[in-house]
């Protein structure tokens, strides 16, 4: 059946998965994935520090390629390892530094541990953050430890999907010590987030007034002043020329009527 076939490939990649992170221990390992190329198995490791993988002159990269031939019949694995920009974003990175720091210290000092590696977390830009600490600390009965900062999903599809888990043990004289860390991460985007606008009170003044249409302007055609005319120019002189006329006529009517009574 096809769905035995995927079934199988999937539990082969956990187990390469789970048998890497139990190999490389205290390197910083965040994850690994396996795909499938033509020329054989590539396995992806993603890690924090990934100089002390490869080793000197690549002698663990060899040990482990020889050891994924034997155990899991992989015909060609190549392995590539890249480097984790943001370690302290990765659960696995933050529980693996919590479990090293627990076993080197020691227990009394877990509170100190807790909230700087909480704190770091925060720093990296992380929306929310929380680390459970369980076992027997400091004294010699069981307790639970709980670091928490910011905002974290506890239900819904993002609590499952979105918010990023991980699991370590710290093996110490008093016991083993169970850590579960939480983080939220910074480019999530949750659905129930709600952006807030600010409008200011002259804005809305302005959208509540009615726009007030102003009137057409009226055309209005301007008389244009007439010059005078040449020809009410030239009746002026004309009239005065012809008063003065009739006067000489006048004139010389009277004189001829002087003349002909002196005759």
């Amino acid at each position: 059946m096809i769905e035995t076939k995927f079934i199988k490939e999937i539990v082969k990649e956990f187990q390469i998965a789970e048998f890497i992170a139990e190999s490389l221990s205290n390197v910083g390992f965040a994850r690994a994935e396996l795909h499938k190329t033509p020329l054989g198995e590539k396995i992806v490791i993603y890690a924090s520090r990934p100089g002390l993988i490869v080793g000197r002159k690549g002698e663990n990269i060899q040990k482990l390629t020889k050891i994924m031939k034997s155990r899991f019949k992989l015909e060609n694995p190549q392995i590539e390892i890249v480097e984790v920009e943001k370690p302290m974003l990765d659960p696995n990175i933050v529980a693996e530094r919590i479990a090293s720091s627990l076993e080197r210290f020691g227990s009394s000092k877990f509170k100190g541990i807790g909230h700087k590696m909480m704190s770091d977390v925060m720093n990296s830009g992380a929306q929310g953050v929380e680390i459970i600490i369980s076992g027997k600390i400091p004294s010699s009965r069981a307790k639970r430890w709980r670091f928490y900062q910011g905002y974290l999903k506890k239900s819904g599809d993002i609590a499952v999907s979105g918010v990023l888990k991980s699991y370590a043990q710290a093996k110490l004289k008093t016991g083993i010590v169970g850590i579960q860390v939480r983080i939220m991460p910074p480019d999530l985007q949750l659905p129930d987030k709600v952006v807030e606008t600010t409008v200011s009170v002259a804005e809305e003044k302005e959208e509540e007034k009615p726009v007030k249409k102003k009137p057409a302007k009226k055309k209005t055609t301007k008389k244009k002043s007439e010059p005078k005319s040449e020809e009410k120019a030239d009746q002026e002189p004309e009239s005065k020329s012809a008063a003065e006329a009739e006067k000489n006529n006048v004139s010389v009517t009277n004189e001829a009527n002087d003349e002909s009574k002196t005759n």
